[in-house]
């Protein structure tokens, strides 16, 4: 390596700013301290992947992911034009960071499109009054227990699913799950441990979820999965995990471990389907769970 090329990574690694680069694939071939620092993503971590598998899941001021669609720096490698915006970027530990991004291209010695370049600012410090008001519009969204998606946000998702469905003809599917005799539980251990298996089902849900599905809390002791991109035999499967998953945890109380399971109604979107006639087609499907004696999958 010659004396220049050393100067010239010194200079990247050191910069302050977000640095990555991409092939035409937008896979990322290699990822600068600062990106590490601003993002909380180590190089191992995100060098060989794929930008578009959301790993940093860019959103813009509205909250709609740029990844899939309408990412600029896929914009750039495409036309050959430079690009700038502002997105919100994943942190690694959850929180959303607001960016200044830059795009250009990485062309070979003869001037061929060979990737691209993305440079990103962290502006926190310019949005710090912004994301305190995004962040009150979430909290409004989000179940104060159990930390998922209430009714309000679910329905939300729904709408944008089914224009998703109506553009692009994305199929996805709805898991109504309920935990079983949850009265029972609550007037047994008492509100309070009630409490905590809603968090440790719903802690379930998200940790087990795939990045583009969304868990929510319907009401009470209902959730409902929306589930994107799917077959009935894979929607089957998830829905089948998630059960067993919930199944085979528990939480202890007075030195005793503590379990539930839920019954489950599975569908996936049809013609002519509103959200009242899939979530009551669901929901009619959880019933048929519970009468089948509970702690299984009615797919229909």
């Amino acid at each position: 390596m010659t004396l220049e090329q050393e100067s010239y990574k010194r200079i990247i690694e050191n910069l302050h700013d977000g640095l990555y680069f991409v092939d035409k694939n937008r896979v990322i071939t290699y990822w600068n301290k600062a990106a590490e620092e601003i993002s909380g993503f180590s190089a191992d971590e995100v060098v060989g992947k794929s930008c578009a598998d959301n790993i940093l899941t860019h959103v813009d001021s509205e909250g709609n992911s740029i990844c899939k669609g309408r990412c600029p720096l896929a914009a750039t490698i495409a036309d050959g034009q430079p690009r700038e915006t502002e997105v919100y970027m994943h942190h690694k530990a959850g929180h959303r960071i607001p960016v200044s991004v830059r795009v250009n291209t990485l062309t070979d010695n003869d001037g061929n499109i060979i990737g691209g370049v993305e440079l990103f600012t962290d502006i926190s410090s310019q949005a710090a009054s912004a994301l305190r008001v995004k962040e009150l519009e979430k909290m409004a969204l989000l179940d104060n227990l159990t930390q998922l998606p209430n009714r309000n946000y679910i329905e939300s998702e729904l709408e944008k699913r089914f224009e998703e469905k109506k553009r692009f003809d994305v199929p996805f599917g709805l898991l109504f799950m309920d935990i079983d005799h949850f009265k029972v539980f609550n007037d047994t251990h008492g509100h309070d441990v009630g409490d905590e298996v809603l968090k440790f089902v719903a802690e379930t849900f998200t940790a087990n979820a795939r990045p583009f599905d969304l868990f929510g809390r319907w009401g009470g002791e209902e959730f409902l999965g929306i589930i994107r991109n799917v077959d009935g035999e894979n929607l089957g499967m998830i829905g089948d995990r998630i059960r067993q998953l919930v199944g085979n945890s528990y939480i202890m109380h007075q030195d005793k471990k503590l379990h539930v399971t839920i019954s489950i109604g599975a569908t996936l979107v049809e013609e002519n389907d509103t959200i009242d006639k899939i979530i009551k087609r669901a929901d009619t499907l959880l019933y048929k769970s519970k009468e089948s004696g509970r702690n299984c999958l009615t797919m229909g």
